[in-house]
């Protein structure tokens, strides 16, 4: 009887750990980038830890949401590119939560104290509390059950059209050269898949880089959910951009003063098949017209606590999102 007891037990688990979907948590760093990503088996991916300092405000937030998520370690730890609102962080997370993996694109570009400072911090953490993998276009970040591909790294993008390229954007006629070769140049980019659910966040890939995906030819097809690039900024998310990749929604990540252009939200309207913008913040460098509805904004004074936008995916395409501000949820049906 009880080794029968057992089994229905281990049973029971296995049922509910296979009928788990995609999560991802969009966690408030107040204009940094923290992003939690949970596989159906179980397994945890963040893009980006945020900010040192403020009292551990942007590893406790980290750590809240994967208590939420039932995360108890970080397998893989992506880090973007080495400005202080992504890679400042590390240093308390890992003090909070045992980190696996840590990749990377390799060493900084950014030449001055500070962006020394941040980088060494750094690669002391990833050589001494897990193992450093520098990753390149192409690379595959093992997740089971689903597929993370870097479609960008140190520069440069994937160098051959992928099996899901698309036609190439008329709006590629149109492009100008503004490379600005800092460290945002040098971001990750990744494509995220489970089955018919694609999300694209390429870091703070920003200009010419940002466009050699879709320039001459798309190489990314279209995606489900586009995370703003540059934190929303004008800078990046070109028309050539969105229109080739026809996000159904837009994740912005801006702070209270810090990115969600209305340029960026103008463009983010016009772009063919996109239903719905959601922010971390209401941005008071922009009017009404040009932040989401309040709904779909999770934190909307200047003194914020920090809530969070929760997504939640099956392999159908189908996905729900939803507010931790305002308890507002919406769910967008296969394509």
């Amino acid at each position: 009887m009880r080794f029968l007891l057992a089994f229905l037990l281990l049973l029971t688990a296995a049922l509910t750990l296979s009928a788990r979907n995609l999560e991802v948590f969009f966690v408030d760093v107040e204009g940094g980038k923290a992003t939690l990503i949970v596989s159906p088996s179980g397994e945890s991916l963040l893009i980006d830890a945020g900010y040192d300092g403020f009292n551990n405000r942007d590893a406790n937030r980290i750590a809240e949401a994967a208590r939420l998520a039932g995360v108890t370690r970080i397998d893989n730890l992506v880090i973007t590119h080495y400005h202080g609102d992504h890679v400042g962080g590390v240093r308390q997370l890992a003090a909070k939560l045992p980190i696996t993996n840590f990749f990377d694109h390799g060493p900084t570009v950014d030449d001055g104290e500070r962006g020394e400072r941040l980088y060494r911090a750094y690669e002391q953490i990833a050589s001494r509390r897990g193992r450093r993998i520098r990753v390149d276009p192409g690379y595959t970040i093992p997740l089971k059950g689903m597929d993370v591909l870097v479609v960008a790294a140190g520069g440069r993008v994937l160098a051959a059209v992928s099996p899901v390229a698309g036609p190439r954007s008329p709006e590629c006629a149109n492009l100008r050269r503004d490379y600005s070769g800092s460290e945002n140049a040098q971001s990750i980019g990744l494509l995220v898949t489970y089955g018919a659910f694609r999300l694209l966040d390429l870091g703070d890939l920003m200009g010419d880089t940002e466009r050699q995906l879709v320039c001459p030819a798309n190489q990314i097809g279209s995606v489900t959910v586009f995370v703003a690039s540059h934190h929303g900024n004008d800078d990046a998310n070109s028309p050539a951009v969105l229109y080739a990749i026809r996000p159904r929604v837009a994740i912005l990540g801006n702070g209270v003063l810090k990115g969600g252009a209305p340029r960026t939200v103008e463009t983010l309207h016009k772009t063919p098949g996109l239903e719905d913008i959601w922010q971390l913040h209401y941005s008071f460098l922009a009017s009404m017209r040009h932040n989401a509805p309040l709904p779909f904004i999770a934190n909307r004074d200047q003194d914020c606590i920090g809530r969070w936008l929760k997504l939640t995916a099956q392999s159908d395409g189908s996905f729900t999102v939803y507010n931790a501000g305002t308890g507002f949820q919406k769910t967008y049906s296969p394509n």
